[in-house]
């Protein structure tokens, strides 16, 4: 059995935690799906899911508690949404702690502060996806090993790496469970 853990800091982590649990019924896979708040907790999972937040403050915590080696030199599987797709880059237009589990380079806040939030919709995986955009980054560049999984108005906006993926969006806040189907399914490959 699988266990995946809602890195439980800062951020959607109520939203995730629901609709990882609704996505793993769907897909008939059992798993244990936790809150996790020390590195001993992370060290027991299969995959982690960073959810959005202020990047600079969860970056100074899991560096802080030990949870950012954890992640790094362990075989976990890494989801981030918006902040945790900061985290996961290896390069930030802004100084901070990185997990740099994919090669990238993003802005922060590129789509402008918070009153600048929207939804649009953007193709992924050959379909259509609601975006849910808060201060939401995106990646300037990628390394050539990156697979771009999607674009919004020229920018890239999802990217997966190995068994980590990274979205400047909000998929645990609509009830549409393709990009957490789509991580599950990299957890399951991890453990192999």
């Amino acid at each position: 059995m699988i266990t995946i853990g809602i890195l439980d800091l800062q951020g959607d982590v109520s939203e995730h935690f629901e609709i990882t649990k609704r996505t793993l019924d769907k897909m008939g896979v059992e798993a244990r799906v936790l809150k996790v708040k020390t590195a001993t907790e992370v060290s027991e999972c299969n995959g982690i899911i960073i959810s959005g937040g202020e990047s600079t403050v969860i970056g100074k915590l899991m560096k802080e508690t030990g949870i950012m080696d954890v992640i790094v030199n362990q075989k976990i599987a890494v989801m981030g949404t918006c902040a945790g797709m900061v985290l996961l880059s290896k390069e930030s237009d802004y100084e901070q702690p990185l997990l740099g589990l994919i090669d990238m380079k993003v802005k922060r806040n590129g789509f402008g502060r918070q009153k600048a939030s929207f939804e649009d919709e953007i193709e992924i995986f050959g379909g259509k996806y609601r975006g849910v955009f808060i201060r939401a980054p995106y990646a300037l560049k990628t390394g050539a090993d990156v697979d771009v999984l999607a674009k919004l108005h020229g920018k890239i906006v999802a990217v997966a790496y190995e068994h980590h993926v990274a979205t400047s969006f909000h998929p645990e806040l609509t009830d549409d469970t393709t990009i957490h189907e789509y991580f599950i399914k990299e957890v399951l490959k991890c453990v192999e």
